[in-house]
């Protein structure tokens, strides 16, 4: 971190400030002390010293902050490594700059009402489990979260100026919100849970970030980890503190135009694999010669991005339609950042379902404001394809016609979605509010099985049935290298909290019929990889089991005697057995 403007401290490790400055005594100046190392154990009274500006009270035994409400121009407080398990006691201190309080106990963050001046924040190596009580410190420049039990990045909005946060060393799996910090410069994510790229989308629309760090997470790990980094944070100047030369940036641009070129190739097959029934024909040509009428009568304020014989892309306001296969190619094109934020709701008809899942998880990256989907003669007939708007990870409505969508027909469709997009928070299905009772019957339902499906399926199956960055994640921890290591393997799979729900839940996933379409021998080969490595774990285990009966069989007569033997001769002085007895009984009271 470069030399503050105050001058008051510098740091050799990223986001965790430390003073520089030495403090004069209290003798010879008012405005500067220095009591680092002095076991004290509460804050020392200092009496008329109103004009304080200085305190350092770092390396003590301290556990509450007191006697610090008169010291109105004080802009400096240091308690690092103490005691400290609250952080009442700096209401009154209104005109604070720099507030260290990394090392301690503190659990929640709090009584930061009145600090509203405040440009430095450490709270590093404490016990705080969400982020919270910040939205309110626009001036706020460097936030020092690093060594926490935070799991979500949240609460961030209103930190206009902050332009470093440092959340390493945490139990972070998802990165959201950071999008809403318009200054942000340096993020440091290393040593958390991150396991697939999907969880960092939002870092996209950070056009101010200059630097990264996700070292030490399962994410890092992947060969293609640095170019996705550079495809989608673009102006991008160091990652995991090494500086990104030009070359490394080139290619990167080199591996993103071949993956369009691949992606447009790929939808050309698909759109002569899935032709609209000749009924969706007849509509959407009905559909296209009524919006050609009225933008010939100069209608209205929609705007056509994309029109032809068979199909047709129009936005109207906030809303954006796409009838017909081909009209998806309106999500490929360049979309200006304030229209892309206008779209907060996109309609889908007469697009076969599986030609939209390869688009769902770029939507929330390119439309971030989206709040509502709308299918209408999709396709949609079972219940795992509905798994599929998982990609979205973010939604308030979700809209599915029975009309060219026979999934509505099933009786617990609804539930199935309510449990499996439990992360989105719906709040309507189809026009209806969703209530905690929904919740609590969905859970009833799908949950118990999500459950056994997670904890009792061996793991080489549960390998074939996850989606890659799940399958990363539950390698993760079954290997023991996680932020929870030294379990075995059984007893992570056991433990449903470790494994986390989201695990029993994307057990009901649906693949992307464009995944498997590419690669068929290579899904064939995993497949017969994975189902001969569990048939030979079976066979291991029958012939471990059989091996031991055997050899317990034979030694059991020549064990039993000894057993029989040791009993009587321990027990033929009853009175010293009587005696040893009594005294292990006592020993393991």
């Amino acid at each position: 971190m470069p030399r503050d403007s105050s001058g008051l401290f510098d740091s050799s490790v990223p986001g965790s400030p430390t003073t520089m400055f030495s403090y004069d005594s209290c003798a010879s100046s008012c405005e500067r002390v220095d009591l680092d190392r002095q076991c004290l154990e509460e804050c020392p009274q200092l009496g008329i010293m109103n004009k304080l500006q200085v305190l350092n009270l770092r390396h003590n035994l301290i556990t509450r902050i007191q006697h610090l409400s008169h010291l109105q121009q004080l802009v400096f407080l240091d308690l690092y490594d103490n005691h400290i398990s609250e952080m009442t006691g700096i209401e009154a201190l209104s005109s604070l700059r720099v507030l260290m309080l990394g090392k301690n106990r503190i659990p929640n963050i709090c009584c930061l009402e009145s600090l509203s001046k405040l440009d430095v924040l450490d709270l590093h190596g404490n016990q705080i489990a969400r982020i919270e009580n910040l939205s309110h410190l626009s001036e706020l420049r460097i936030l020092n979260l690093a060594g926490n039990s935070i799991s979500r990045v949240e609460n961030l909005q209103g930190l206009d100026s902050l332009t470093e946060l440092n959340l390493q060393r945490n139990f972070i799996s998802v990165v959201t919100e950071v999008d809403r910090l318009p200054c942000l410069q340096r993020l440091f994510l290393s040593c958390n849970n991150i396991t697939s790229f999907d969880e960092l989308a939002c870092l996209g629309e950070l056009c101010s970030l200059s630097e990264l760090t996700l070292d030490g997470n399962p994410v890092a790990l992947e060969t293609w980890y640095k170019q996705a980094v550079l495809r989608c944070v673009l102006h991008l100047r160091q990652l995991d503190m090494k500086r990104i030369t030009d070359e490394e940036r080139r290619m990167a641009g080199v591996q993103a135009r071949k993956e369009e070129e691949k992606k447009r190739e790929s939808h050309k097959q698909t759109i002569h694999k899935v032709p609209l029934r000749s009924s969706d024909l007849l509509l959407l040509s009905m559909s296209l010669s009524m919006h050609s009428h009225s933008n010939d009568a100069g209608g209205g304020s929609v705007q056509s991005l994309s029109l032809s014989d068979s199909h047709l892309a129009e936005l109207d306001g906030d809303t954006l339609r796409l009838f017909g296969l081909g009209a998806l190619e309106a999500l490929e094109r360049g979309w200006g950042v304030q229209t892309a934020g206008a779209v907060t709701v996109i309609t889908f008809r007469y697009i076969n379902f599986d030609a939209i899942v390869p688009t769902l998880p770029r939507i929330r990256v390119k439309f971030p404001n989206l709040s509502h989907l709308i299918f209408l003669e999709t396709n949609i007939s079972r219940l795992p394809q509905l798994a599929a708007l998982a990609q979205v990870r973010r939604l308030d409505q979700l809209t599915i016609h029975p009309e060219g969508n026979p999934v509505v027909s099933l009786a617990l469709w609804r539930s199935f979605v309510i449990y499996r997009l439990h992360h989105f928070n719906l709040q309507r299905i189809n026009g209806q509010e969703v209530t905690m009772n929904d919740v609590i019957a969905a859970e009833r339902v799908f949950g118990t099985l999500g459950h056994i499906a997670a904890t009792e399926t061996p793991r080489c199956r549960l390998l074939l049935v996850l989606e890659e960055s799940r399958k990363r994640q539950l390698q993760f921890l079954l290997e023991g290298r996680g932020r929870r290591a030294g379990l075995s393997p059984e007893e992570l799979r056991d433990n449903g909290k470790l494994l986390g729900e989201g695990l029993s839940r994307a057990l009901f996933n649906y693949p992307s019929r464009d995944c498997s379409a590419e690669s068929p021998e290579v899904k064939s080969s995993e497949r017969a990889a994975m189902t001969e490595q569990y048939l030979q774990e079976l066979v291991q285990r029958a012939s471990d089991t059989n091996l031991k009966g055997e050899a317990l069989h034979k030694l059991w007569p020549s064990m039993f005697v000894e057993m029989v033997r040791d009993c009587v001769l321990e027990m033929r002085d009853r009175a010293a057995f009587r005696q040893a007895s009594l005294a292990r009984f006592s020993q393991t009271k």
